[in-house]
């Protein structure tokens, strides 16, 4: 039996998803190419990581929610490329679309959100629900932005920062208990 049942992962150009075996993948995920999914990970039901041009990392603990869209850009004439590359307890919330960006450690990207190529969000940063951070804008440690485009709001509170590191813990217990859910 599949280590995760119903999610679809594809070998493409030669790279298979590579998938620690603490981490969660729902039923209905589509891991395809050049991906790496860190421990005690998870991507949740109907996302698409498509790292088919370039690669896709996703650190451990960090949770990938309902509906999002992962994507990355292959490079002109010789050059790199642009990964998507997502740190450690990091948060993406449903319906995101992050294409060829860097999420770092416990940063948070809110629900309907889109970062765009080369764009980057700091640890401990918070991109709002609904936001658009252009290509290649860098969102600093600490902050929230919001808006289309996105754009400074104000400094995250300590009592923000805690509650995004409770909802990291809380995806944690959450997809143990939807694998504990799919096994039965």
């Amino acid at each position: 039996m599949s280590p995760h049942p119903g999610a679809t992962i594809i070998t493409y150009g030669g790279k298979t998803p590579h998938i620690h075996e603490t981490a969660f993948i729902a039923p209905g995920a589509r891991l395809i190419g050049d991906i790496e999914v860190g421990p005690q990970a998870s991507v949740w039901y109907n996302c698409v990581l498509r790292g088919d041009l370039n690669r896709i990392v996703i650190g451990a603990r960090s949770n990938v929610q309902d509906g999002t869209v992962i994507h990355v850009e292959d490079g002109a004439a010789g050059e790199p490329g642009l990964p998507t590359l997502i740190g450690e307890d990091a948060l993406i919330g449903h319906m995101a679309i992050l294409h060829g960006c860097v999420v770092e450690d416990r940063g948070f990207v809110g629900m309907g959100s889109v970062a765009m190529d080369g764009s980057r969000i700091a640890s401990e940063a918070m991109l709002a629900a609904g936001a658009l951070l252009s290509p290649g804008k860098v969102l600093p440690s600490g902050e929230l932005w919001a808006g289309r485009p996105a754009r400074p709001v104000r400094s995250l509170t300590p009592d923000q920062r805690k509650q995004m590191q409770l909802q990291s813990a809380k995806y944690l217990a959450m997809a143990e208990a939807h694998r504990r859910a799919l096994a039965q």
